[in-house]
């Protein structure tokens, strides 16, 4: 039993070392700047944070196919450097030697990648999947629609226009009222009589004031 399981793992070994290869067509180079992102709290990149990327990465496969069980065993790394950098390739569930296509993992990626950001602390920037574009994040549509917007500002102008229009009139009207009133309160001291001059009758303005005097001197 100790053999075949020493056996399987030297042809699992061996099948990594054939399909995941710098430059494989269906692989992808990974490159993380921890010290740069985290400075002093930077951490230590070991086989524990290895497990941790293919974990993540199963996790966003698993995701972007729903049904499919990827697991840990299907994402193959080589080519590790000190500077941590590496190659990965994922394989398919069903069969071991055949690689997932590269576009399908491309948009696995594009999906989880702000989880895998997330997993080790770090962003696009300091987390490099070489020749995996991150997504951009989609605009955030406004609640109000632009056009009810414009609609609201110009309903808005015309009924203030009105509103001034009304209140001019109005300020108007009270002005035109006060002037007349005014004029029929300076006219009801003086009355218009009628008086002879030369035989005939002409129009004029009798002052009541001139009563008072004559019965006084009277």
């Amino acid at each position: 039993m100790l053999d075949r399981l020493l056996v399987l793992l030297c042809l699992s070994s061996a099948l990594a070392q054939q399909l995941c290869t710098p430059g494989a067509p269906d692989g992808y180079k990974v490159r993380l700047s921890i010290n740069t992102a985290l400075g002093d709290q930077a951490y230590v990149w070991n086989e524990n944070e290895m497990f941790l990327f293919r974990a993540t990465l199963a996790f966003a496969m698993r995701t972007h196919f729903g049904g499919e069980q990827y697991d840990v065993s299907n994402i193959l790394v080589c080519n590790v450097t000190p500077r941590v950098s590496f190659w990965f390739v994922v394989t398919s569930p069903h069969d071991a030697t055949r690689p997932v296509d590269g576009a399908a993992v491309e948009e696995a990626v594009r999906k989880s990648r702000h989880r895998i950001n997330s997993a080790f602390l770090l962003t696009d920037k300091t987390l490099e999947f070489i020749n995996i574009n991150p997504t951009l994040a989609s605009p955030l549509a406004p609640d109000t629609p632009p056009w009810l917007i414009v609609f609201g500002v110009v309903m808005g102008a015309v009924g203030a226009g009105i509103v001034v229009l009304l209140v001019s009139s109005l300020v108007q009207k009270n002005r035109r009222r006060k002037k007349k009133s005014g004029r029929q309160a300076d006219g009801g001291e003086e009355a218009p009589v009628k008086t002879a001059e030369n035989g005939g009758a002409s129009d004029g303005v009798y002052n009541t004031s001139f009563d008072d005097w004559s019965v006084t001197q009277m």
